[in-house]
Parts: C-alpha cells; sequence; structure tokens
C-alpha cells in the first residue's frame, strides 16, 4: 500500500501533470477483476511511482541522447539491450531513484501484483507515454492551427511541408515515439504488446483522419475509384514511421532536414495526395492503377 508516512509523499492531486489525471481510462492491462478495483489501482501513488520510472527509462535509453554503457572488453562497442532496461527488475529498481513528489518505494513483488507480466506492464506504459496529455504542451494550439492552415490556408503546398516537418522532427525527438517504433520490430509474437500498438495507432490515426475528411470537403477533393480515408491514413503514417526510423537510424540522409526545415515527408505527402486525390467538380473517375497505367501509356488490367 502507499505510505503516508514518506517524506516526500504527496496525493494524487500534487503530482506534476499529467499523472495527477484519472489513468483509469489509460492503463487498461492492471490486475484487478472489479472496474472499482482498477480504477483504484490505475489512480494510486505507487503505480504512478512505476510510470515515472518507467518513463525516465525510455528517456535514457532510448533518447535522444541516450545514456549506453560501453560493451564489456569493446571500448568501441555499445550495450543494446533492446527492451531488456524495461524488465521487472529494471523498473523496480529504477523506482527507488524516482523524484520527488513520486514515492521511491517500490520492488518486484509489488510490480508483479499490479501488472501480472512484463508485457502488461509495457502495453500500459506504451498506453502512457503515447497518451496526449504527455505531448508537449503546446501540442493541441499547434494541432488547431495546422488543421487551420491545411483546410482553408492560402498556401496548402508550404502547409503540407511545415507540417511534415514538424511532425517527423519533433516525432524523431519523442522518446515515446522510438518505443514504438522498436517494439513494432520485436513484438511478433506477443499479443499484449501488438493489441496495445493497435490501439495507440488507432487513436491516432482516427484523430488525423478526420483532419484528412475536412481538407477533402474544403479543398473539392475525394479519394480515387477503390481507395478510402483508411488507405490514406495508413499510407502517409507508414511514411511518417519509415522517415522517423530513418532519420534516427541514419541522421546523414538528411530525410529530415533540421537546417532547411523541411523533411522528405512532406515531399512523399504531396505525391501520396496528388495520387489518391482527384478533383470532385472533375474525376476522371480511375482508379490509381488505371491512372498510373494511363500516364505510362500503358492499359491496367
Amino acid at each position: 500500500m502507499d505510505n503516508p508516512n514518506e517524506p516526500h509523499l504527496a496525493h494524487k492531486s500534487h503530482l506534476p501533470h499529467p499523472y495527477d489525471r484519472d489513468l483509469s481510462h489509460v492503463l487498461r492491462h492492471l490486475s484487478r477483476i472489479t472496474a472499482t478495483g482498477r480504477k483504484k489501482l490505475a489512480n494510486s501513488l505507487s503505480t504512478a511511482g512505476y510510470l515515472a520510472a518507467g518513463m525516465r527509462l525510455i528517456q535514457q535509453h532510448l533518447g535522444p541522447e541516450a545514456v549506453r554503457g560501453a560493451a564489456a572488453g569493446r571500448t568501441h562497442a555499445l550495450e543494446r539491450p533492446l527492451l531488456g532496461f524495461l524488465s521487472q527488475r529494471a523498473v523496480a529498481a529504477a523506482v527507488a531513484e524516482n523524484p520527488p513528489p513520486f514515492t521511491h518505494r517500490g520492488g518486484v513483488p509489488r510490480l508483479r501484483t499490479t501488472w501480472r507480466s512484463q508485457s502488461d506492464f509495457v502495453a500500459d506504459l506504451i498506453n502512457f507515454a503515447m497518451w496526449p496529455a504527455n505531448y508537449h504542451p503546446g501540442y493541441l494550439s499547434q494541432r488547431a492551427d495546422t488543421t487551420r492552415r491545411l483546410v482553408a490556408g492560402d498556401d496548402f503546398v508550404l502547409a503540407v511541408h511545415e507540417t511534415a516537418y514538424r511532425h517527423t522532427a519533433e516525432s524523431a525527438r519523442m522518446p515515446s515515439v522510438r518505443l514504438s517504433l522498436a517494439l513494432m520490430a520485436l513484438a511478433d509474437g506477443d499479443e499484449t504488446v501488438q493489441r496495445a500498438l493497435t490501439e495507440t495507432y488507432r487513436g491516432y490515426l482516427s484523430s488525423w483522419k478526420q483532419v484528412y475528411a475536412d481538407v477533402l470537403q474544403a479543398r473539392g477533393l475525394r479519394l480515387r475509384t477503390g481507395l478510402d480515408l483508411d488507405d490514406l491514413a495508413n499510407a502517409l503514417s507508414a511514411a511518417t514511421d519509415g522517415t522517423v526510423l530513418r532519420s534516427i537510424g541514419d541522421p546523414r540522409a538528411r530525410v529530415v532536414d533540421q537546417e532547411g526545415q523541411r523533411s522528405l515527408m512532406g515531399t512523399v505527402a504531396l505525391a501520396v495526395m496528388h495520387g489518391f486525390l482527384e478533383p470532385v467538380d472533375a474525376p476522371d473517375g480511375l482508379t490509381l492503377e488505371q491512372a498510373v497505367a494511363a500516364r505510362l501509356g500503358r492499359r491496367a488490367s
């Protein structure tokens, strides 16, 4: 149980944002049967302490500017323990180093009574890390400005380029995004983690699909025959993930140009829209395959 006598421990409402908020809808893998029990556990000071420790470990190990130790006996090699840094022992040890006002009391036994497995903890850490409340303070106002410019701005092309650059550059610096990219490569066979990633993407893409729908309506565009908003959202999301991953792993490729404040994603986004969309008042009625075949002078099957 939370120890009310611990000197630095405060009521949940005194924790920093967003740990002070109700987390019962964010944490979905807690080991409690009843809704009341899950809500109480989700909002306990102990659970907040484990989440804070996990978030700090993500920052330390996935960066940017991650702290890595040299591999034993090899001064030019770094240890890359994949997700070993989120093991139950590592998280419990990190709780002991929590800064105030988070609790620094927590061990593996308590962690295992909160989440039945490491997969359950990692899944909830994904949910928490990717929760919009964890985004930078100006996220909502920036998102509103982005939507306005894409829907009604005078220079749509410039708005796409600036939005793509800002989104990819910020994503490449976010430890939570780096965690999701790493987990996509490691989650094969782990249904709990895969389900958490699916739920995260569903929420993320839902908000962008609304933006795309508003853009299409305002600018008199429609999707080509055979394509829908899911196709558009998935294509742009996959391209964004690829751009972010490439920029992290191969900075010299300059797929994200920090000096020029442009990214390859802006060019890809324009190309996808050019191929996927057609004007409502002058449609050619062709599928994407037929349109490409017509451009190349060949008949599509």
